[in-house]
């Protein structure tokens, strides 16, 4: 059970930074607390009593995106669901969808944020490899002077570690800024001990984009979960496809580089080998995900006849 001696449900940033700033040693910020009550639950962390709550969800400040050069910022207030339900989302980030369809159940994806899930900075998160591959950022407040100073800092070095990142104590994420990758074809796999309710065991996201006559890729964007202590990105891999011919052989051979990037302490040998299986499938599924172009293989009449 979680209990608290006081639940604050602040309006504004202003207000839930000063609250933040004054809270008890020990306390907690939640938004969809998708986390926080699994863990305070019999079996995990058993029951756990808080000083204090700080709930961001009637900040309006956190709720919506924006789009600006390129970019898309992420209120804090994403929830899993809206990539899913929300067209102008699914669209220009189109690895996000398949993520989120493997994120918990409906009820969970409509509590749990994006923000959250990168701040909780679990290993396995989903959220981590494809906010990396859109080559993410977080965004960090915190008062100064009366005011409100912000900074943003790469996904891929905010997270640390398991459960360790680079938010200071006085500091509140308030969004994930990423690319948007309109025209790209997206895939996230990901493989757990159970087909329902998976918590991964490693997961991948994948972007890519073929050129007009689906002959070439212009561009991919690689990331990994679940085989290290924080997200990896492939950039190797990465500049092995960019400006190739799209080929069975060419797509083999850069998925078996994947097995170098395992650095968990446990279950390597079968990292090593879903990895290298993830990879080659989220290149593929991402060229297949391709409205702009019919992707034509190189080797296809020979890979027919294998």
């Amino acid at each position: 059970m979680l209990t608290c001696d006081t639940y604050h449900m602040p309006e504004s940033l202003q207000e839930a930074l000063e609250v933040w700033a004054g809270a008890a040693s020990g306390s907690r910020i939640v938004s969809g607390a998708t986390d926080i009550l699994p863990w305070a639950r019999e079996g995990r962390a058993g029951d756990v009593h808080l000083p204090e709550l700080v709930d961001v969800t009637r900040i309006s400040e956190l709720d919506g995106y924006v789009f600006e050069n390129g970019r898309v910022r992420l209120g804090a207030n994403t929830v899993y669901q809206d990539f899913l339900t929300d067209q102008t989302l699914m669209r220009s980030l189109p690895c996000m969808p398949y993520c989120a369809i493997w994120f918990a159940d409906d009820q969970i994806r409509e509590q749990a944020s994006l923000t959250g899930n990168l701040v909780n900075a679990s290993p396995v998160a989903d959220g981590t490899p494809a906010v990396a591959a859109l080559n993410g950022e977080i965004e960090l407040a915190r008062l100064d002077s009366g005011g409100i100073a912000r900074r943003r800092v790469p996904v891929i070095d905010f997270i640390e570690g398991p459960g360790r990142t680079q938010i200071a104590g006085d500091e509140i994420a308030t969004a994930v800024i990423v690319d948007t990758a309109n025209g790209y074809g997206g895939s996230f796999q990901k493989v757990g001990q159970r087909r329902s309710l998976v918590i991964s065991v490693a997961c991948c996201a994948a972007l890519v984009k073929a050129d007009r006559d689906g002959r070439v890729i212009e561009d991919a964007r690689l990331a990994l979960g679940g085989v290290g202590p924080r997200p990896i990105r492939m950039l190797d891999a990465e500049r092995a496809l960019r400006g190739e011919q799209i080929s069975h052989a060419l797509i083999n051979r850069v998925a078996q580089t994947a097995a170098d990037t395992v650095a968990s302490r446990s279950r390597q040998e079968y990292r090593r080998e879903v990895v290298v299986n993830f990879v080659r499938a989220a290149i593929e599924d991402a060229l297949a995900d391709q409205t702009d172009a019919e992707i034509k293989f190189a080797d296809a009449k020979e890979q027919a006849h294998v």
